[in-house]
């Protein structure tokens, strides 16, 4: 497994990589063969303002799927020991989940919907000026329940994904209200 530790804002000494090696290695112990690569990501924010300023995420690479975990607390040692039982939760559901699928696979059918009209068909998009940050990731074609898995996994609100049925790009999200929700594209018709 390669392990590989950054730090913004923040030198990581000889001491804070000892500490996150041992704590990482110890949560992905039992998830070697998962395992390839864990990137971890250490930093300390400089505005006063902002209360727990110190972050750990760390990224898991488990047979092409990615599992991330973030925690922000005030001291970085707090922060390393959060995110590693979180990473370690999550690594253990990811297991979980892949040998009940392989034990009994199940199927859920999903109601086709048309599409719902654009409430404003006039309205331009306007994109920032500069792309701050550019993202590359494998998508292969994966089911809407596949793509729920995966965005419980890495931790965000959203998880973008070619689906299965269609070869379309679609979007699952988690609603402020619960549950979740599918963005499917549909074409709009020029006048």
């Amino acid at each position: 497994m390669k392990l590989v530790i950054q730090g913004k804002n923040i030198e990581v000494t000889e001491a804070i990589r000892e500490y996150v090696e041992q704590k990482i290695d110890k949560a992905v112990s039992h998830f070697q063969a998962l395992t390839t690569e864990v990137d971890v990501h250490l930093s300390v924010a400089r505005n006063p303002r902002i209360a727990p300023s110190q972050s750990a995420e760390v990224t898991v690479y488990a047979n092409g799927s990615v599992i991330r975990a973030e925690e922000k607390s005030e001291n970085l040692y707090a922060s390393i020991d959060l995110v590693a039982d979180k990473i370690s939760r999550k690594l253990r559901k990811f297991k979980e989940r892949k040998s009940d699928r392989a034990a009994a696979k199940t199927s859920v059918a999903v109601v086709e919907q048309p599409p719902i009209p654009l409430p404003n068909g006039n309205r331009v998009v306007e994109l920032p000026n500069q792309v701050v940050r550019n993202k590359y990731f494998a998508m292969p074609a994966l089911s809407v329940d596949e793509a729920l898995e995966r965005l419980e996994l890495i931790d965000h609100d959203f998880y973008v994904f070619r689906n299965a049925d269609t070869g379309e790009i679609n979007v699952v999200y988690e609603r402020n209200h619960g549950g979740y929700g599918v963005i499917q594209p549909h074409d709009v018709k020029k006048n």
